[in-house]
């Protein structure tokens, strides 16, 4: 097959893509190895590549002598058309093997607007699509990521789910599979023992039924499997594994630097994030655990910039050590820090002078909301004087421009706080000009970037409604004519994708069948807006008889059983529901350090509160 591929490298935009062999890659004798892991990435290289969970489990699986851990990413258009012609299935970049000869075959869940790359992915590689249609032990196919916490829409194509943390279930799983190999178990075997490991959730081993009214009535396991699965989680980050090198990659990528992780889970609460609640509960890293990472990553990769990585960054209480302690030698080596995630109520102007040590990034701040009301609405715990203070303090530090997220379509949204938005962006725009010492020579530049509001689960808007695309687009035009200003350039999202993001992460099995029809319609790059085919979805909907609104559109009563109700990420539904009663009266809730309002999460790890 080498011969194959080398003459196809030639005929294909970025053969880089898929040539592998970059520096830190892993190569290993497939002959002396007990078993094959192809961790996919259901994304083109440039994306995959900058996911840091990838990074983590290739070198997790690697360090392990009879195991080895190959990166497989979705092919663009024209490669996959010379693959289908050539009759090349899907492989990994380190060896070229097959995929299908693997024992193991994971892909990540990052968005959901990624579904149906894992289907053509699977069909790449020769795979059957379902479940139900492989026989054989290997390949397993498992799947984890954020969207593995509702993963119905997806059961009847991957065997397993992994809910959580992977650093620990996945070299448990491998390790059971090794086991399974060794005494000739069957598929059903395998699963039925895997589905005992906490955090490990088996699909076929549960029935659903549903209400007259299309509603789920209940979710019922079977063959042992647990009523409920519990997310898994790593207790301990400063034992947990992370890696001391990157492959470094041939072609410039999405995130194209190292990358550290400072903490994980969120003490916030803004009630829109799935992350925030997801990730739950907070664990920090220590500052001098973070700054051997951050030099090892560097030494063994060459890389020049270090992203300090968490759900908001600012809010890791050793963050003035952490710095003190990497300036020295990220000074001397001309290595820049990055705080891509920063909160509007912590940044300070000491902060901003230590990360522009080496040189300037762009400053990123999300008010979220244009009103104080919206903003106590979600739960933003932001106002808008602190948000021009945030500003002040950019632009007396030399910054001339700034980017704003927000979101358009929240619970109880009305025409005055869609108009907020704009007149906040404006306020920001008159306090630049306003500032006796701003740069000379130099104007503003204010970019608005609104996101359409996706209700998620496990969220306390998981009970709400998504506007229709009608309203989000009245809303978007609203927005366009009422700014008056240059200075301020608006930007959104398209309101067809947010509607199929909304289905798929409220939806349940019955769109399984949708998604394997859109996929035949031809979507398989769905998150790329030139390969983006709503018609195609639509077709797919009307052939199975489901109505997408039903999912996106519709408001879900506190009782409703929800398709994730039988899995446990770690905050309770009576907490979702308190926090949704508190949106809908305008009140905010305090941050975790301030005062725990009884998530349930801090139970997963012992705790009961801050």
């Amino acid at each position: 097959m080498n011969s194959q591929l080398e003459r196809i490298f030639m005929k294909v935009q970025k053969p880089g893509r898929y040539t592998g062999g970059e520096l830190n890659s892993v190569v290993k004798d497939p002959a002396a190895v007990d078993f094959r892991f192809a961790f996919c990435f259901p994304d083109l290289y440039e994306v995959g590549m900058s996911h840091l969970g990838m990074k983590i489990l290739y070198s997790l699986y690697n360090r392990e002598e009879n195991m080895w851990c190959e990166r497989v990413f979705a092919p663009d258009t024209d490669m996959e058309a010379m693959m289908r012609k050539e009759g090349i299935p899907l492989f990994g970049l380190e060896s070229r093997d097959p995929i299908r000869d693997f024992d193991m075959v994971g892909f990540t869940l990052q968005y959901e607007m990624s579904y149906t790359a894992i289907l053509n992915m699977l069909d790449l590689a020769g795979i059957p699509l379902r479940t139900s249609q492989r026989t054989s032990l290997a390949p397993m196919i498992i799947a984890g990521g954020p969207c593995a916490c509702n993963p119905e829409p997806l059961a009847d194509f991957i065997d397993l789910f992994v809910l959580g943390e992977g650093e620990e279930v996945n070299l448990e799983l491998a390790h059971l599979f090794l086991q399974a190999k060794k005494e000739g178990w069957s598929r059903e075997e395998y699963l039925r023992r895997a589905c005992k490991i906490e955090g490990v959730y088996v699909p076929s081993l549960y029935e659903v039924s549903y209400q007259e009214d299309g509603t789920i009535r209940a979710v019922t396991p079977r063959d042992g499997a647990p009523a409920v699965v519990h997310k898994r989680i790593v207790k301990d980050l400063d034992r947990v594994f992370f890696p001391d090198s990157f492959v470094v990659p041939f072609l410039e990528t999405v995130h194209d630097r190292a990358v550290i992780e400072l903490f994980r889970g969120c003490i916030r609460g803004c009630r829109f994030c799935q992350a925030g609640f997801i990730y739950r509960p907070f664990r920090e890293k220590n500052y001098e655990t973070l700054n051997k990472n951050g030099c090892d990553l560097c030494a063994s990769t060459g890389y020049d910039e270090i992203s300090l990585s968490s759900l908001s960054t600012s809010d890791y209480s050793q963050l003035e050590d952490l710095l003190e302690e990497m300036l020295p030698w990220t000074e001397q080596d001309k290595v820049n820090l990055s705080l891509p995630s920063l909160r509007i109520d912590n940044f300070s102007p000491s902060l901003m002078e230590k990360i522009t040590k080496v040189r300037k990034s762009g400053l990123t701040f999300a008010p979220e909301a244009g009103t104080q009301r919206m903003r106590n609405v979600i739960n933003k715990n932001v106002t808008e004087e602190e948000v021009l203070a945030t500003c002040r303090t950019a632009f007396e530090g030399g910054y001339t421009s700034v980017k704003l997220y927000f979101m358009m379509g929240l619970p109880t949204e009305t025409k005055e706080d869609i108009e907020g938005v704009v007149d906040l962006a404006q306020k920001v725009v008159d306090l630049f000009y306003s500032l006796p010492d701003k740069p000379k020579g130099k104007g503003v530049n204010v970019t608005v970037s609104l996101a359409c509001f996706v209700p998620k689960p496990f969220t306390p808007f998981e009970f709400e409604p998504q506007d229709t695309e009608e309203m989000l687009r009245e809303k978007q035009h609203h927005m366009v004519e009422y700014n008056r200003s240059k200075k301020i350039r608006i930007n959104y999202h398209e309101s067809q994708t947010s509607f199929l993001e909304a289905v798929l992460a409220r939806g349940d099995r019955r769109l399984c069948a949708v998604l394997e029809d859109a996929w035949k319609n031809g979507c398989k790059l769905d998150g790329w807006t030139e390969h983006f085919n709503y018609n195609a979805w639509m077709a797919a909907f009307e052939k199975n008889g489901v109505d997408g609104r039903f999912y996106a559109n519709r408001t879900r009563s506190y009782d409703e059983v929800m398709p994730w109700d039988h899995l446990d990420y770690g905050v309770t539904k009576q907490f979702l529901i308190r926090e949704n009663q508190k949106a809908h009266g305008d009140a905010p809730t305090p941050n975790c350090r301030e005062k725990c309002s009884g998530c349930g999460a801090n139970c997963l790890i012992g705790r009961s509160c801050f």
